[in-house]
């Protein structure tokens, strides 16, 4: 069908796009770039960082597509240090936020609306936190507001081709997270309950969604045949998480971009409603609502919708820069806000305090990444002083609970120690230990349940990262156990576990 089923350009006849501001924009990245860059050797290795680290390149594992362990792979030209690893979170994040400044130029937004979609979005706890550290989030910060702001052009251009472009973003984001299909979703029910539904009856977004599925068709193939790991690992992090993901989830939506700045995305979804130019527009807030019903239902990560809520942040600030424009204290009460909800994001999400500081403020409770990132080196000492206590030969191995405690074993470990295992996610699908395996080191919580499996078991030890940050290893035991009762494969098989 033609172009003349996709509703027409807002304000076709009067619509000029606005300059893009490279000033205040190019500014905001940077000051990003160097405050991330500045910081991104302070504490160490965030757990999820030593995982990608130490599995092997593969089509696709248990717990996630194989795009963000290959790029942790890529990191290693660099050294082998935690900056390296943060390298590229920090170019996603970096990138994402002329990404969020484009989103308001299209609608409409000229420089100080960019300038300010730039700045808010720039230093926005959730930016920070996915720009520091490298997440399969990291990537979701540029693929989430891209995949917003082409299918937004289908509408402000009458351009259905841009389905096309939203179509080959979405295929390349599902090698790094199935969870696109979310924001899809979204989407589709929006312009099914407020329109424009004449788009969907060219046959332009459908082409969209066959590029994705072509070009992410391997990774697809990979679920089929290995039974969809990905639903089973969702499933797993419900029951993990969603007791605090469902009372967190609107709490947590005031303050992911900052607190101060949550009348700037309201106005967003309030102008979308009100304003007649953006009548086409009208589908993003039912997206945004339908996207966190969806977040609420899974149970899994309070920020899977952080790139919805920056699209209508960015154009939320089209209203409000036309509103700052008209008084000098507005202006300087939109910039002061931005400027605290700034230095606020900046405190909470990155290692800014000493990390003995930091252990003894709140923000070591209230930001996991932060806890994460802590104490890595330390842990693995004390775990090699109780290897070094055993009469060791080829007989001996180490199983860590999880993929933070193995990824830091393997990272810290002198040459020529015990191999490390774990039945964590995918590591549990790797060989298990030599049959002829007859001492275990087992470290953190899953001891208790392990030591039903050998003769004889003692703790040799605690886990303590020397500064109290109480993070989910702090107190663990290291165990020594002798005897297995079953077989190496058997006992993987054992404490297999996704979460």
């Amino acid at each position: 069908m033609s172009a003349t089923l996709v509703a027409p350009p807002i304000s076709e006849s009067e619509r000029v796009v606005p300059r893009f501001a490279w000033l205040p924009v190019f500014t905001a990245m940077g000051a990003l770039l160097l405050l991330l860059g500045a910081t991104s050797n302070a504490y160490g290795y965030h757990r999820d960082e030593l995982y990608f680290r130490i599995l092997p390149p593969a089509w696709g594992y248990t717990d996630q597509p194989p795009l963000t362990p290959l790029i942790a792979h890529a990191t290693a030209i660099f050294g082998d240090q935690p900056w390296s690893l943060h390298v590229p979170a920090i170019l996603f994040a970096v990138a994402s936020v002329g990404v969020v400044a484009l989103i308001a130029r299209e609608v409409g937004g000229g420089g100080l609306a960019q300038g300010l979609a730039a700045w808010g979005y720039a230093f926005g706890a959730v930016t920070l936190i996915m720009g520091h550290s490298l997440f399969t989030a990291s990537l979701d910060l540029i693929v989430w507001p891209a995949v917003m702001l082409f299918v937004i052009r289908v509408f402000t251009r009458a351009q259905p081709w841009w389905w096309m472009i939203a179509g080959l973003v979405v295929g390349l984001s599902m090698y790094n997270k199935l969870l696109i299909a979310m924001l899809l979703i979204g989407v589709a029910v929006g312009l099914l309950a407020v329109g424009p539904r004449t788009a969907l009856a060219s046959w332009w977004p459908y082409a969209g969604i066959g590029v994705a599925l072509v070009i992410g068709a391997p990774n697809l193939v990979y679920q089929v045949v290995n039974g969809w790991p990905q639903l089973q690992m969702g499933a797993a992090l419900a029951a993990e998480k969603s007791g605090d993901v469902r009372p967190l989830l609107v709490p947590f939506l005031l303050i992911e971009l900052g607190p101060f700045l949550v009348p700037i995305w309201v106005a967003g979804i309030v102008a979308l409603f009100r304003r007649r130019a953006w009548r086409s527009l009208r589908w993003i807030p039912i997206a945004f609502v339908v996207v966190v019903a969806l977040v609420f239902l899974a149970g899994s990560q309070v920020y899977y919708g952080y790139g919805l809520l920056a699209t209508v942040y960015a154009i939320g600030c089209v209203p409000t820069a036309e509103w700052a424009r008209r008084r000098r204290w507005r202006l300087a009460l939109v910039i002061v806000g931005v400027v605290v909800s700034s230095a606020g994001g900046i405190l909470l999400s990155l290692p800014i305090l000493p990390v003995r500081v930091e252990a003894n403020t709140p923000i070591g409770a209230i930001d996991q990444a932060i806890r994460d990132q802590v104490g890595w080196p330390q842990y693995v000492e004390e775990v090699d002083d109780v290897v070094h206590q055993v009469a060791s030969g080829g007989d001996t191995v180490i199983i860590a609970t999880n993929y933070g405690e193995a990824g830091a074993l393997d990272r810290y470990l002198p040459a020529g120690s015990p191999g490390v295992y774990s039945g964590h996610n995918a590591l549990g699908t790797l060989p298990p230990p030599p049959r002829s395996t007859k001492t275990v080191v087992f470290v953190g919580a899953e001891y208790p349940r392990a030591e039903l499996f050998f003769q004889h078991c003692v703790v040799s030890g605690h886990l303590d990262d020397e500064v109290g940050m109480d993070n989910e290893e702090q107190g663990q035991p290291i165990a020594v156990c002798t005897g297995p009762t079953v077989s190496m494969s058997d006992l993987m098989a054992k404490l297999r576990h996704l979460g």
